[in-house]
């Protein structure tokens, strides 16, 4: 029998960047709030032994335990969905901060052409450009709408970078709080490179602190010390910005925020158009709770997000056969794979020292900032160099054709240790009619609910990408000064077992449409006016760019819809 709790004005399910940033507005403006994390709770003390790559990095401390939950995958709904027993291509977060905790602080804004992407396509290409079966949507919102609010994300977390000429690329109201990170001598050599082939090269925007830094809220951090040690790992020294040194103080000093973790939220209670609250299980112990709320948040990673509306039967499933119902539609990953090496006999680099963000990219063929009349894809990639960090065990080059053990790979792998640069690609994923999440029928978690499934694999869309793209990262490596270059320019089937990108999108996309879209572009649902839907989960497609900045701006344009609403309940669009 289940407990019931007294009821409350707000419950976010979810403490990561979205709950904590939502959490820290509404907490502010006076309203008390009830923050549910499966995991644990977390400070910088925690990782004061950080730099253990086998730890963290191998054996993934900071993430979600897949023994007692995880993923089924499938390549196409002809296939038994299998579950993924070990960590591969993606890496999902758990604890307070979330995967806002493991980042790389890499800050991109998405383009003005990525919010409308069908009516621009079609504007300037036809509806015959879009192949039978390619799902794009506009998202329900512009780029200048939401500009305010990528704004609030960049002063909170004292994002670094250069001030915005290129071209193709929205206008900044306000420049970046600091300034760029330091360019390392292979910076130096992309971009010159890049210049001289009449690209415009920048120095990527960085969540990886330049300088000291105050934010409106009053948190102050040092700055980044440039250890090599970001993605997979927690900054000790509070430098890289994630929701438990910046937003989650804020939130807590208040006093209006109740924080309850290792809670498993099961399901969201609700009578058909309104939620009334959440049920919760405490894990150490396995006791439940009903949570009674005005408003529900759901503030987790994507799969989390979904998975939690179609137990919660709330909203409509997608039905990939009759292209109806909108849970679960539209899911997006990240096509890589295109990139050259640039190998070095005459000179060697420190690789060992660096930070997640610290890099130098291009957007001219991001987007639709190059012509795309003769070209069998849509939108594009984001070329750069980055150097986050050459660790011991994980970084292992050698020249291709190498054998991947034995007395020559250790030979080779330690002779282009220092020698070896990488100029890749970033590639957009488009949404198909096939990609989707649903329940899966056979596999439960722990707790004896199903897992969430996943219908995915590359399109020739993706491989025309990445063999075009890879040309483009050829032409840079090629102007680097290097002794060979060697490219990478396909891709297959999409395997969920080697590691490609934590940037899984989609399953509850925002929209103007109630038919085709699960939330508006308050993300608050269509069909539960009091519950909102905040993350990745809201993407229609991804775009050629990490997704946090754009998870941080909705975030921050959700909260101002979430005091909306409690000032006036109904619908906000």
């Amino acid at each position: 029998m289940a407990t019931k709790l007294p009821k409350v004005p707000v419950v976010i399910v979810g403490m990561g960047w979205v709950g904590g940033i939502i959490a820290a507005e509404l907490t502010k403006a006076g309203h008390s709030v009830v923050g549910l994390e499966r995991g644990k709770s977390r400070n910088t003390q925690d990782y004061f032994h950080v730099h253990d790559e086998l730890r963290y990095a191998s054996r993934y401390e900071l993430m979600q335990d897949l023994s007692k939950e995880t993923v089924t995958f499938r390549n196409s709904d002809k296939q038994r969905a299998l579950p993924m027993r070990s960590y591969g291509s993606f890496l999902l977060g758990e604890g307070l901060g979330g995967a806002g905790v493991h980042w790389n602080g890499q800050y991109y804004r998405f383009l003005p052409y990525d919010f409308q992407i069908r009516s621009k396509t079609i504007e300037r290409y036809g509806a015959k450009k879009i192949p039978a079966g390619m799902a794009i949507r506009d998202w329900g919102i512009t780029y200048d709408e939401l500009e305010p609010y990528y704004v609030k994300f960049e002063q909170m977390a004292g994002i670094g970078g250069e001030p915005t000429t290129q071209p193709n690329v929205g206008k900044m109201s306000k420049a970046f709080p600091v300034g760029p990170m330091k360019k390392t001598p292979g910076m130096k050599l992309f971009e010159e490179s890049a210049k001289k082939l009449g690209y415009h090269p920048y120095v990527i925007p960085s969540a990886n602190l330049t300088e000291q830094y105050k934010n409106p809220d009053g948190i102050e951090r040092a700055a980044c010390q440039y250890c090599g040690y970001c993605e997979r790992f927690g900054c000790e020294y509070g430098a890289k910005s994630d929701p438990v040194v910046t937003v989650m103080p804020v939130s807590q000093k208040t006093g209006k925020l109740d924080l309850r973790t290792h809670s498993t939220v099961t399901e969201v209670l609700h009578d058909g158009t309104k939620a009334t609250g959440v049920r919760y299980v405490n894990t150490p112990t396995g006791e439940e709770y009903i949570q009674p709320a005005d408003v529900v948040i759901l503030a987790s990673y994507l799969f989390s997000n979904v998975r939690l509306l179609l137990h919660s039967k709330l909203g409509r499933p997608y039905d990939p056969q009759s292209d109806t119902g909108a849970v679960g539609r539209n899911y997006a990953y990240q096509v890589n794979g295109a990139s050259t090496n640039v190998m070095y006999e005459d000179r060697e680099f420190n690789l060992a020292m660096g930070a997640g963000a610290l890099g130098s990219s291009l957007d001219d063929y991001n987007g639709d900032n190059f012509d795309h009349a003769d070209l069998k894809f849509l939108h594009g990639a984001n070329i750069r160099f980055t150097q986050t960090g050459a660790r011991p065990i994980q970084f292992q080059p050698a020249p291709m054709g190498t054998a991947k053990w034995g007395a020559e790979f250790k030979k080779q792998t330690l002779h282009y240790a220092n020698r070896v640069l990488t100029v890749a690609a970033q590639g957009s994923s488009m949404p198909w009619r096939h990609h989707y999440l649903d329940l899966d029928p056979t596999y439960k978690d722990a707790l004896g609910l199903p897992l969430i499934r996943l219908t995915f694999d590359f399109e020739d869309q993706d491989r025309e990408l990445v063999k075009y793209i890879a040309g483009k990262t050829k032409e840079i490596a090629d102007g680097m000064g290097g002794t060979k270059t060697e490219i990478h320019d396909s891709i297959k089937q999409y395997n969920i077992v080697p590691y490609q990108s934590t940037h899984n999108t989609g399953g509850a996309i925002m929209g103007s449409d109630p038919k085709t879209s699960v939330v508006n572009n308050y993300l608050q649902m269509w069909d539960a006016p009091n519950v909102f839907v905040v993350g990745a989960s809201a993407f229609s497609h991804n775009s050629g760019f990490n997704p946090t900045a754009t998870v941080g701006a909705l975030a921050y344009r959700a909260a101002d819809g979430i005091a909306k609403y409690i000032a006036k309940p109904g619908p906000l669009a």
